[in-house]
């Protein structure tokens, strides 16, 4: 049973510590390199082996209780009839939260082909592979050697279901890479894995807090994120109440469907478990007599089968699992707009100790923070309270971080605003707490006018850079 994900703060002083200490290392490629590496390789007839992350125990990192883990190079084969969620299975490491992201992900395939590129494959083999994952604003070329870790020649980790298809441990190993080591995807969230996959955003329902939405509105939240094409993964909790029912406790798996059936009356849930078996022994399950009641073309999406795919009805998904998060290239599953078009502007920023690292809002020195302005000019007269900018702050490294947006009287000389007006003018939104997520995400409604933007540290005079991301629904400017 894999180990239940933890939260973001702790993810992220993790790799806050990994950063300082430089044990976190990415060696990484411009495509134009990597077939040059490829093309060295096979002149000198030699396999291509990747010092920046070799086939040794500092690769694998602190994985307790293993022993006699031999590298090996797979047999030839990298993607034979297109990539499934059906083609891969969990192994020994806790790293559910991404393999239920990866399992998502294969359902839309022009993300699946931006993540591992289909124009390379076991021929003018040199043990060379290459993934892409969106980190902090840029697609980035991640390079590998094909060697992974076996016990017994079976995988360590992922497995391959198929006997001569080998991208989903190769796309693991990259991953790998990128988070340090094996060890370090031991414990972690699907938000950030559909991060790297889609540079998309995500949006987090926890069922348990005391504003959870209702199960209509979820359902409705759903049926949006469907529509939309969106990555969809789901957790289960920790509770007496899983027992016996074939659902393991504090566990990622994927939502691969939804549908009404029975005239509607009937909401059902296909949930994917990770592993590649292990399944839901309630009603709609593949063995429930509940498949008997319905028209035999329902009946046909009901597979019995031992491959961790399963329905449910949606109340019983509602009651067993904890938490859905919901990824999308584009707000539009936020509110079921699905014919607007939203603007993106992505900025990179950095706070500087002593001169653009100001702290918290209550910080006398706060008005240093970098500031951008945002001009709405026009809004949909329609939705007066239509949602139409969108602002996402990412930190590096990772620390706590936290935007304010608030409406700007004229430009100052320097065209920044000063300490006098943030104390005497009101906010837009200001965060009441404060988390060390990785992302904070606000969705605003903003009449016509000028806003400034100000992204801040909880704490002054930590140097650090950032990305801002400013989606926009009606016309808007940044400066």
């Amino acid at each position: 049973m894999s180990k239940p994900m933890m939260d973001f703060s702790r993810r992220s002083n993790m790799q806050i510590t990994m950063l300082k200490s430089g044990v976190m290392v990415l060696h990484l490629f411009f495509p134009e390199k990597i077939y040059f590496i490829k093309a060295d390789c096979l002149r000198k007839g030699e396999l291509f082996v990747d010092n920046a992350f070799p086939p040794n125990s500092n690769s694998l990192g602190d994985v307790s209780g293993l022993s006699e883990v031999k590298w090996l190079r797979p047999a030839p084969a990298y993607c034979t009839d297109g990539m499934s969620r059906f083609d891969f299975a969990q192994g020994s490491l806790g790293n559910c939260w991404f393999l239920s992201a990866m399992s998502a992900l294969t359902f839309q395939k022009n993300l699946m082909e931006q993540v591992v590129p289909m124009d390379q494959s076991f021929e003018d083999y040199a043990g060379i592979f290459h993934f892409r994952f969106w980190r902090f604003g840029k697609w980035v070329d991640v390079v590998i050697d094909d060697y992974l870790p076996t016990i017994n020649k079976q995988f360590l980790s992922v497995s391959s279901k198929c006997q001569n298809e080998f991208w989903a441990p190769l796309l693991e190993k990259a991953y790998a890479k990128v988070c340090g080591s094996y060890a370090d995807m031991h414990g972690g969230s699907s938000s950030d894995a559909f991060k790297d996959f889609t540079g998309g955003l995500y949006h987090c329902h926890d069922f348990k807090k005391p504003n959870a939405p209702s199960h209509d509105e979820l359902w409705l939240t759903l049926s949006r994120a469907t529509e939309c094409k969106s990555l969809i993964c789901s957790m289960t909790g920790e509770e007496d109440k899983l027992a016996n029912t074939g659902l393991a406790d504090g566990h990622g798996y994927s939502v691969t469907g939804i549908t009404e059936v029975n005239s509607r009356a009937v909401r059902l849930v296909r949930v994917m478990n990770p592993w590649g078996a292990g399944e839901w022994n309630g009603k709609w399950s593949d063995k429930s007599d509940m498949w008997d009641k319905v028209e035999p073309e329902v009946r046909k999406m009901c597979f019995d089968r031992d491959d961790g795919e399963f329905w449910m009805e949606f109340e019983d998904f509602c009651s067993h699992f904890r938490e859905v998060t919901i990824c999308s290239e584009t707000p539009n599953f936020l509110d079921g707009d699905f014919k607007c078009q939203w603007k993106c502007m992505i900025y990179d920023g950095s706070w500087v100790a002593g001169i653009s690292a100001g702290g918290k809002w209550d910080e006398p020195t706060f008005a240093t923070n970098p500031q951008y302005r945002i001009q709405v000019s026009v809004i949909d007269k329609e939705e007066p309270e239509d949602k139409n900018v969108l602002v996402s702050l990412m930190q590096k490294p990772l620390q706590e971080h936290h935007s304010w947006c608030g409406k700007p009287p004229p430009l100052l000389k320097d065209g920044r605003l000063g300490s006098e007006f943030f104390n005497t003018n009101s906010t837009v939104k200001r965060p009441t707490r404060y988390q060390g997520f990785i992302e904070v995400i606000q969705l605003y409604s903003l009449e016509p006018g000028e806003y400034v933007i100000v992204p801040f540290t909880y704490e002054p005079n930590i140097t650090a850079d950032f990305v801002l991301t400013v989606y926009t629904k009606a016309d808007a400017k940044i400066r």
